[in-house]
């Protein structure tokens, strides 16, 4: 361990966002270690980055987002680190933007904090976090740090300490998802999650855009999300769901909510069974 900040970056396929993205933890004016853990790649990324000095765990096949920073995580815990920075493969940090998110953390409170999010440019917001995050960092204009409900994990400093309690990603998901329910848990051990808007960094997926059926499939998952939450109340979320699918389903003339209902009816005890687990210290890192 040369540093005391771990970023973990979890790759698949890469390649074309792999050189901005370590070149700017290496121009950090904070030191921070860094480990990729790969998804399967096939485009050279495995052999790029080992190439240029960075430790990589090679996985055999993509096994999701959150399973693959649960390694990176839990090695974080083992050796000691103060803090992790989830950075995804396809976004890239300012000089300063360690420097500036550490200053945020002496608000004891916060576990997750974030930096604002830009698009590839650099110069305006990246348009999923202005829509959940900027009416937030205008109402609170001036503050070292703005609490947020939510912020996505492209960009996510966690401290040691909400690591320990919160611990890793649930299994309850493979794909979306993983970060709100991440938060919720969060919470329910105390910590609260937050944008320093003087801290900059960039997320690249302007060239990604949104289908009806994703935003679809977000809307039903969100379900998932509901249930999940160990702070809510478990019968009144197990109840209410299909109810409020079905409301989706008449609202948008569409019966890929109605087909979600049979799904989530299906994966209820293996949820419940998660979101106990997830009210224990160091979940999902044991």
């Amino acid at each position: 361990m040369n540093s005391e900040i771990l970023v973990i970056i979890v790759t698949f396929n890469g390649m074309r966002w792999l050189e901005k993205c370590i070149s700017s933890v290496r121009s950090s004016t904070v030191q921070a270690d860094i480990i990729a853990i790969d998804n399967g790649s096939t485009d050279g990324s495995v052999e790029w980055l080992q190439k240029h000095g960075v430790q990589v765990v090679a996985n055999n096949s993509n096994i999701g987002f959150g399973a693959a920073n649960n390694i990176g995580m839990k090695l974080a815990i083992e050796e000691g680190y103060f803090y992790v920075y989830l950075l995804n493969q396809d976004a890239w940090l300012e000089p300063d933007t360690i420097e500036k998110l550490l200053k945020g953390f002496e608000y004891s409170r916060y576990g997750i904090l974030s930096p604002v999010q830009n698009d590839a440019s650099g110069r305006k917001m990246d348009k999923q976090f202005a829509k959940r995050c900027k009416r937030f960092i205008r109402r609170h204009k001036g503050e070292t740090v703005v609490e947020v409900p939510f912020v996505m994990a492209a960009h996510w400093m966690v401290s040691r300490g909400c690591l320990m309690e919160t611990g890793g990603f649930s299994p309850a998901f493979t794909l979306y998802g993983e970060d709100d329910n991440y938060i919720d848990r969060a919470r329910w051990f105390g910590y609260s999650c937050g944008v320093v808007p003087e801290a900059k960094a960039v997320h690249d997926r302007a060239d990604r855009p949104s289908t009806p059926e994703r935003r679809m499939f977000l809307k039903c998952n969100a379900s998932v999300v509901h249930v999940s939450s160990p702070k809510r109340g478990l019968l009144l979320r197990l109840l209410g769901e299909p109810l409020r699918l079905l409301g989706i389903s008449l609202l948008h003339l569409d019966k890929a909510p109605l087909r979600f209902i049979g799904t989530l009816w299906k994966r209820y005890p293996e949820l419940i069974r998660l979101r106990k687990q997830s009210r224990k210290a160091g979940a999902f890192l044991k």
